[in-house]
């Protein structure tokens, strides 16, 4: 079931469907700016409802985090709405959408059964009209919300929002607190840690950190998940140095500080780059 939490003045998280996903709603004198739209057309025209229901005002813009499917498919349900939405997001959005997307899409309208919790069939894939390369300030009226394309990470997608008034970050799945941070399509094992070092590194310790998925956090908790996923880099690096397979590389220690079963697309997608491979050609699935 889904619900709305006051995260401070002004700046609310919906979260909830099948994913957890943290929807967030900024307000500003002027209306409302929306972040992530859902994973299908249904649970975006469910999040625009919920949206509409509790504020009753002008909807500014939507902005995507980063380019996985729970956080984008829903943002057709914006444009139908019959509003001119402007829809923020990373610049390489639409490349992303071209190698991962796109195929995954087409894959399963070809065959559902492969991912039969979908419902994909009246997906459109929107990319943001509005592309940010370089950070760029959204005037809501009264308050500005401050864009932040990162560098490779989670994804090669990831955008970050700060709200300076209340001194929160919107971080997409850059973080994540209802379950492990996940390697998905366009993740970047090595220089995941190096981005959340440098958020650890911005923020005050009373700051607050609404993750992609979960409950919102703070400065220490996203420090640690950035020591969690550096250990699991220089173990990977390490294992590729010493010329261990990839296929070997887990069983090289017995106390990874993440489910195993989830670090599968860390190896690949980690053995690819140290071998000079270009990650953003497509490789493992969202998640």
């Amino acid at each position: 079931m889904s619900s709305w939490t006051v995260v401070a003045p002004g700046v609310h998280q919906y979260r909830g469907g099948p994913f957890d996903l943290s929807t967030v709603v900024v307000e500003g004198d002027d209306g409302v700016l929306v972040v992530d739209s859902g994973g299908d057309a249904v649970e975006g025209a469910a999040i625009l409802a919920a949206v509409r229901d509790r504020f009753d005002r002008p909807i500014l813009g939507l902005v995507n985090t980063h380019a996985h499917f729970d956080h984008t498919f829903g943002n057709q349900a914006f444009l139908a709405a019959g509003e001119d939405v402007a829809i923020h997001g990373h610049a390489a959005v639409a490349r992303h959408f071209e190698h991962y997307e796109g195929p995954r899409l087409a894959a399963w309208r070809a065959d559902p059964s492969r991912e039969p919790d979908r419902s994909w069939a009246d997906v459109q894939l929107v990319a943001p009209t509005h592309p940010v390369d370089e950070p760029v300030d959204l005037d809501l009226g009264g308050r500005t919300v401050r864009l932040l394309p990162q560098t490779p990470a989670h994804s090669d997608t990831d955008l970050v929002l700060f709200v300076h008034d209340v001194r929160v970050w919107i971080v997409g799945d850059l973080v994540e607190e209802s379950g492990p941070p996940m390697y998905g399509s366009g993740s970047y094992p090595l220089t995941w840690p190096s981005v959340l070092d440098a958020l650890v590194a911005e923020m005050r310790v009373d700051d607050l950190v609404v993750p992609g998925h979960g409950a919102v956090v703070d400065r220490g908790f996203v420090a640690e998940q950035a020591r969690v996923l550096r250990v699991i880099a220089d173990r990977l690096a390490a294992a590729h140095a010493q010329g261990v397979p990839a296929g070997s590389a887990l069983a090289e220690h017995a106390d990874w500080p993440l489910p195993v079963a989830g670090l599968t697309g860390a190896v690949e997608r980690a053995y690819l780059a140290l071998d000079g491979h270009r990650l953003d050609e497509g490789g493992t699935e969202d998640a």
